[in-house]
């Protein structure tokens, strides 16, 4: 049997998950899609789509996608659901995950890695981050879980867009990408969403593609850090709190930075350095990624994690006259910089 694809969704509280998960499992897409609810909250998936098997807390909709709560473990919803599968029980193509708007999206990620029956049935897709315009500023500033949920994104969803001043909707999408470079953005209207950009993105496929957008890089490496005044629309609830005042990309805790050099790694040394810098900031690296021109290799070695979980992979072969390089990418809480800047530095040929 092939893998059962998943994907983690996650957004702050309001934020719309249950608006797009609701459009796309009303979609005439002939897919069926099984979702795992962290809870139901209060607005939960319209009942008159459900047809109840209370018992077993997994219920079939009408058009034939299921949805199940989590009373244990997300471990066991996914075996039992794997299981049921297996049996012919339960007919279904992928598995979307929805998780509570506090939720930090980190261990749910690690499930499909750290668990062998997990990761030989599931092969973990991408995490979806959810984003309300109108409320961002306020929850980034004052709640870690939804700046955690930003550095795990491998795609992030603006909504309500429509409810706020294009200036906002700017600064915004400026922070976010100074938060999490990799991930792409785009606004969306009631989750109206083309499938294309929900599901199979890959975003934890070890891929030589390491999109970050160029002028991301120049800008930080000009150091001129766009510390613009949010003007007077700006009515962050935070201006009451000592030291907030004017929030700037620079002062998220979650924050990312690249790494580039074209000369090559000398494997040993950067394994060293890696397992170091996992072993002691490990909780607070959120996703990192990179492209790496090792010495001794021919190919391309791609590498990437979530919190202590890394992995790597040889990629292709670096093409005639291709400049090799290295560039990696880091998402995390409040991570030294300087210490894996002048560390990766040493671990070069």
């Amino acid at each position: 049997m092939s893998l059962i694809p998943a994907t983690i969704l996650t957004g702050f509280l309001g934020s719309g998950k249950t608006t797009l998960l609701k459009r796309v499992l009303q979609e005439a897409h002939g897919q069926k899609i099984a979702v795992i609810e962290n809870e139901f909250g209060e607005e939960n998936i319209d009942s008159d789509i459900l047809v109840a098997d209370t018992t077993e807390q997994i219920i079939q909709m009408s058009n034939g996608c299921i949805c199940c709560t989590i009373r244990e473990d997300l471990r066991s919803t996914l075996q039992l659901l794997a299981a049921k599968k297996r049996k012919g029980l339960l007919a279904f193509d992928r598995v979307v995950i929805e998780t509570t708007g506090l939720a930090d999206p980190g261990p749910v990620a690690q499930t499909f890695f750290m668990d062998d029956e997990i990761a030989e049935t599931y092969l973990l897709d991408s995490i979806l981050t959810l984003v309300d315009a109108k409320h961002a500023a306020s929850q980034l500033n004052d709640r870690q879980e939804a700046r955690r949920q930003v550095g795990f994104a491998d795609q992030i969803f603006i909504s309500k867009t429509d409810l706020v001043a294009q200036d906002e909707t700017d600064a915004l999408i400026h922070r976010l990408k100074h938060m999490n470079p990799r991930a792409p953005q785009k606004a969306v209207h009631f989750g109206e969403v083309p499938l294309s950009e929900v599901f199979d993105l890959r975003g934890f496929n070890l891929n030589a593609k390491l999109d970050i957008d160029p002028d991301f890089l120049k800008e930080e490496e000009e150091h001129h850090g766009h510390d613009h005044e949010h003007g007077a629309h700006c009515d962050h609830p935070s201006h009451g709190h000592e030291g907030h005042g004017h929030h700037h990309h620079h002062e998220d805790d979650v924050k990312s930075f690249v790494f580039k050099s074209d000369r090559a790694f000398d494997p040993a040394r950067l394994e060293d350095f890696l397992g170091a810098v996992v072993n002691i900031y490990g909780p607070r690296m959120l996703r990192y990624k990179g492209v790496l021109h090792m010495k001794g290799t021919e190919r391309k070695v791609i590498f990437q994690g979530v919190h202590q979980l890394m992995g790597s992979d040889l990629g292709p072969l670096w093409a005639d006259g291709e400049a090799r390089g290295s560039k990696m990418v880091f998402i995390g809480i409040d991570l030294p910089k300087d210490i894996f800047m002048q560390g990766l530095e040493q671990c070069l040929v």
